[in-house]
């Protein structure tokens, strides 16, 4: 299982994007076998994860440009989505 993580871990967020949808696209067919949609589930599973905590680092990194009085930047902030 560890070699896995590794993988998951190596995948960017397109390549795990594209994957998940490839994922749910063959769940969604009905054509795979029980055994086979509960380890594409297993697997879809583990990569939503990966694809939200690559998007809670990129929220993290991101950064809005407070303006000043006469409309000229005046620094940054964290963004805040809420």
């Amino acid at each position: 299982m560890g070699q896995e993580q590794d993988a998951f871990a190596e995948l960017s967020f397109e390549d795990a994007l594209k994957r998940l949808e490839t994922i749910v696209s063959r769940l969604e067919s009905g054509e795979a076998s029980l055994d086979e949609s509960i380890g594409l589930y297993a697997e879809g599973d583990k990569l939503r994860a990966r694809c939200e905590a690559r998007l809670a680092e990129a929220q993290a990194r991101i950064e809005k440009i407070g303006l000043g009085q006469d409309g000229r930047p005046a620094g940054t902030q964290p963004f805040d989505a809420g």
